[in-house]
């Protein structure tokens, strides 16, 4: 079965059916009870009971609610997966932007978890590198760099460490200027 944890719109209507026990250890809490939506709609889109939970917040001087489907856990929980849910959210976010992944190499569980855990090993490693190196190409120049010269004879170092504008002025080349006459 999965849980989940929302917030609730502020429009919602609902009855109390049983207010829970809250823990003395837990004074952020202001109310723990299990609901049931009234609306006319909600209540036959989801018939089943749910939780929820108003908390104060201190950092935000407000108060907070939460529902979910979670009754085994306790009321502290319930807002500590709420506030860390973003930090998954975040985590996916960064994958999407860091780790590319083209094709997936087939699609039964095992095989999605293999390709990511390889993308990420490979990103990661790639980051080592540009740090051992002191690069000052991003990650993803960095793994650029080593993608198009894979197959070429240079060092590492050479390859990823940013040169000076000064090597490329000792090189007596005369480019022609998009404004000069031929």
């Amino acid at each position: 079965q999965a849980f989940w944890v929302s917030r609730p719109k502020e429009n919602m209507k609902f009855t109390t059916i049983k207010q829970l026990t809250i823990p003395d250890t837990t004074p952020s809490i202001i109310e723990d009870s299990r609901i049931r939506v009234t609306g006319y709609k909600s209540c036959k889109l989801y018939p089943e009971d749910m939780r929820f939970v108003r908390v104060y917040d201190p950092d935000n001087d407000a108060i907070v609610d939460f529902i979910s489907n979670n009754f085994e856990v306790s009321a502290l929980e319930i807002t500590n997966l709420y506030r860390h849910r973003w930090d998954i959210e975040v985590f996916f976010k960064w994958i999407k932007q860091n780790i590319v992944i083209k094709n997936l190499w087939g699609f039964s569980e095992n095989a999605v978890k293999v390709h990511l855990w390889t993308a990420i090993i490979s990103y990661l490693t790639v980051a080592r590198i540009k740090a051992d190196y002191n690069s000052g190409y991003s990650v993803t120049e960095v793994a650029t760099l080593i993608r198009i010269s894979a197959l070429e004879r240079i060092e590492l170092r050479q390859l990823i460490t940013k040169q000076d504008s000064s090597t490329n002025s000792d090189q007596n080349v005369k480019e022609l200027s998009l404004f000069d006459d031929f």
